[in-house]
This record gives structure tokens, sequence and C-alpha cells, in this order.
């Protein structure tokens, strides 16, 4: 029902039921709080977003320019600033999610302070900021919601018949600030039943997508960092298990499962796969293992010996008990890892690479879809990428090969800022403008996201304040650079009182009290000052 015919049937009927005890009810406040407070629970946000993605991903494969993006946050406040800027500039959220970085969480929400990205941090904080994150986009509707229904008012106090009748179509067609997250739950944080539990939690929180990755729990490594270890396939698809699991008990039955793999950069594995015959899992997965043949009396003290295809086999085992991987097999391990778990329930999957390289991408790509024709990727524009570097060497490489005159470059040093405004690093610039139009089109990549952006973004523009404000410049420091930049581009947030919830609790207090209420936005309130 519209919300006109909300406010005037049901529950009018409902109050008047109850024959003048609850007289100082208005039936159209409730409906405002109750518009405000669409999603109710965790759970009615997962099922909603879950439908989301679950159309996008079907628009993707229809045409893969429709795909989507999203950026990390590391608190609700960053995440609902993110949607009220793209719904500002872009007057929808369609496309656009947000990502849940286990980095950052390591990094910037543990209670042991800043942690390197090895899940050591508090599983319980992962669900916890889900739930922090669907928070603040919840009041981002309850503020935008509040401010229609002060237009309405106003429309219906000057006898504005038209302002209102387009103030309520407003309020009928308004679009919700929540948008899907994908969540990152590392490796599981210890066994299947462990990344079940946990699974539970994010759900119920609001997850409707959770990422999870093939490294072992107690060894895990951030993707761009060495020293990663791997898990046969068994082991991590009891995990997927689990998490597809979790999404049914819960009534999610739309939940996406991201299944990434680490095998590009990971050269180790903790254990020998189980194989019971030629061919099967455990035995292609052990077929990539960096082995020497034995021969009679050549087996030593403490060998581990396994038999493929009636040979002797040692495995390379470091001091660490780990074993090692054949160099060389990593993009071979992607690509069965890839099919693998589409084969046994992932939905989108995430290679994580050394740099961002299209070709690179759909190399893989290409020999996974030949298996899976409609497997799509969530790919990590990543921050540990020097994505100018990196783009002026593919440049340069691809000018090389065309025969052009690359004298005038130094390869190794294309980062130097005198080359800023050469044709090549132009030509660099275009192709990282274009690189998730590119990428998606080419290597498909359905879902675009930067895991860590606004933790560099808060360290930038926290190191500029500091230096101005600090310096010569003082006071000047922040109006001239922040406060004046808030209100010349129309950021929301230059009324922090209104952004913390002020007008929505005087909403509240006139309800609750009428015309006996104490309110904040009255005239000495200094937030006049901004229109």
């Amino acid at each position: 029902m519209s919300y006109q015919e909300s406010a005037t049937t049901k529950l009018n009927h409902i109050i008047q039921a109850k024959q003048g005890t609850w007289g100082g009810i208005n039936p159209e406040y409730v409906v405002r709080m109750r518009l405000q407070n669409r999603f109710q629970t965790g759970l009615d946000i997962a099922r909603y977003t879950a439908a989301i993605m679950r159309q996008d991903m079907a628009a993707y494969d229809a045409d893969p320019t429709q795909y989507t993006q999203s950026l990390g946050a590391w608190h609700g406040f960053i995440a609902q600033q993110q949607m009220i800027s793209v719904k500002k500039h872009f007057g929808s959220l369609k496309g656009r999610y947000l990502y849940l970085s286990g980095w950052m969480i390591a990094a910037l929400r543990s209670e042991f302070g800043p942690l390197p990205d090895q899940s050591m941090h508090e599983k319980t904080a992962v669900p916890a900021l889900i739930e922090e994150i669907y928070t603040f986009l919840r009041q981002a509707d309850a503020r935008e919601l509040g401010m229609l229904f002060r237009d309405l008012d106003a429309a219906r106090e000057a006898g504005d018949a038209a302002r209102e009748v387009e103030t309520q179509a407003k309020i009928d067609n308004y679009q919700t600030h929540i948008v899907p997250i994908i969540a990152d739950i590392d490796a599981g944080f210890g066994n299947a039943e462990a990344t079940y539990l946990l699974s539970k939690k994010m759900i119920e929180a609001g997850a409707c997508a959770i990422q999870i990755e093939n490294q072992v729990s107690d060894e895990k490594q951030c993707g761009h960092q060495d020293g990663k270890v791997t898990v046969p396939h068994e082991d991590f698809l009891a995990k997927v298990r689990a998490v597809r699991y979790a999404f049914l008990e819960l009534g999610v039955e739309d939940g996406v499962i991201v299944c990434r793999t680490d095998s590009l950069g990971a050269g180790l594995t903790k254990q020998i796969a189980y194989s019971s015959e030629p061919g099967d899992l455990g035995d292609q997965y052990n077929a990539y293992l960096d082995c020497e043949e034995v021969t009679d009396g050549t087996v030593r003290n403490g060998d581990v010996i396994i038999a493929r295809h009636g040979k002797l086999l040692r495995p390379k085992r470091l001091p660490s008990n780990l074993y090692q991987f054949r160099p060389g097999t990593g993009a071979d391990r992607c690509v069965l890892d890839c099919i693998t778990a589409l084969q046994n329930g992932a939905d989108l999957l995430w290679i994580e690479t050394e740099k961002p390289h299209i070709e690179q991408i759909a190399g893989m790509m290409d020999r996974i879809r030949d298996a899976v024709p409609n497997a799509k990727l969530v790919y990590n524009n990543s921050p540990s990428f020097n994505w100018t570097l990196n783009f002026r060497q593919q440049v340069f490489d691809a000018w090389k090969e065309e025969g052009r005159d690359i004298s005038a470059y130094d390869r190794a040093k294309l980062m130097a800022q005198n080359y800023d405004d050469t044709d090549l690093a132009t030509e660099a610039d275009l192709r990282i403008r274009s690189f998730q139009r590119d990428a998606a089109k080419r290597a498909g990549i359905f879902h675009h996201l930067i895991t860590l952006p606004t933790y560099h973004t808060a360290a930038l523009s926290t190191d500029n304040l500091s230096k101005r404000y600090f310096g010569d410049e003082g006071m000047l420091g922040y109006v001239q650079n922040v406060q004046r930049e808030e209100i010349r581009q129309g950021i929301a947030c230059v009324k922090h009182q209104n952004m913390a919830g002020s007008d929505i609790g005087d909403d509240h207090k006139e309800y609750f009290a009428g015309e006996a209420a104490l309110k904040a936005g009255g005239a000495h309130n200094t937030m006049g000052q901004f229109g």
C-alpha cells in the first residue's frame, strides 16, 4: 500500500479498536516510523540483498557491461557516507555494493590493536561490523525519509497540493540505502564447524554474500604477501558446504558464496590430499607437488612416500613440515580450484593475482569457462598493486612489441614524476580508467572491488588536515579545505547534528510529547547557519 493508504486504513482501525485508550497515538506517525525502519532484522536484509545480487548476476550474464562495484568500509559511518554519496551523484544504488575486508578488521577493529591479516583478530568482530554497517545504512534511510516527512508537513501547512503529491510520490518510491555486503570470512577461522557457526552470525547480521579462501586457517596470510599455504580441495569444500548449510538453515536460499583461490601465489600445502584412485580430486591436487622419484636404498628416516602411476615419489618437505608445489603450476592450480568450487556449490570466484593484468586473468577464466560457461569473478582491484607502475610497464611492453621507439623511457623507473606528462603515462592512465569495463567484458569479472580504499583515504585526508591545521594555516587549514568544500559540494555531514540523528530525535519528541516536546532544532541551533 502507499504511504497514505497505510496511514489511514489498517493502523487507524487498530487504534480505534482500543476505544480511546490509544488516543495519543497518531497512525501516520506510526507509518512514518515503520517506513524508517523497513528492515527489522539482519535476516530481512540478507534475504533482500541476496535477491539483488542474483538479479545483478543474471543481468551480467546477459550483458557484461552490467558489472557491479564496491569499496571496502571499516566503519558503519564510512559505509553510510559511501552510499549517501553514490545516491546523491548517480541517483541510484543499482550495481553498487559494499565490501567488508578481513584485512581492515584486523588492522582497525581488533581489541588487540592493529594486527596483520592473519586471522588473529576476534572472529566476533566480523558479524559485529556487518551489523554496524547496516545500522548506519538504516539510519541514513531514517534521516532522508524524515526530511521528506518534514517537506510533506510543510506542503500541507502551506496548502501546496502539488508539492504534497510530489513529496508523497517520493516517499512511496523511496530507494533504500541498504545494499549487498560481500563479507570476508578469511579461511573460516577454524574447522568446518567453526566456519558454519561464524557464517550464521554473519548472515544473521545481514550478510548475503560470504567470501571464503582456500588457505590453511592457522597459517592464513594476506593474499598479497608471501608464505601462503593452501589446503586440499576436500578440506575447502567441507567449509563451502558449511556456509551453504548456514544460509539454508536461516532461510536465505539465494545466499551467495564467493570461493577465493590463493593458489597463484601459494607455493606450499600443509598436507598431501587423500586419493583412492588415479585421477580423482586428491590425485589431481597431489600431481602438482614437487617430488623426486625414490629408488632402492634412497629412503631416508622420516620420509613421506606417495605412489603415483606405478612410481614411488618423495614430495619435497620443508623443515616447517609443509610440502612444496612445483614452480610454475600456480595458474593450473587456480583453474582446478575454480572449476572444482563451481561444481561444488560456489556462486562466484575470486582469483587473487599479483598484478592487475587483464590477459593474465582472462587466460585462466577462458579455461574455467570451457568447463563452466557462466563462471564469474569477483576481482580485487587491490591497493597492494602499484597501479601506476604496472600499467606504465604494460604500455611500455606493448609499445616495444609493436616496434615503437621507447628509448626515452626507463622501464624500471616509470613511476618517476617526470614521466607524468608523457604519451606513455597518458595511455597508461586511459587503460587504468577503462580497466574495470574492459576486464568485465574480456575476463568475466562480474564484481570489481577495492579492498582497502577508505583506509588509505582516511590516512591521506588526515595527513593533509594535520599538516595545514598544525602549521601556519591554523583554522584556515580546516575551513578552506574541509568545511568550505563540504558546503560547496553539498556534503550532508556539514550538518553533523542532523547526520547524527538530532532531527529524527526531535520528530520522536513531538510524536511522544506533542507541544511539550523540548526540541534541539530551534532558533539557537547553530546548524541553521548552513541553510
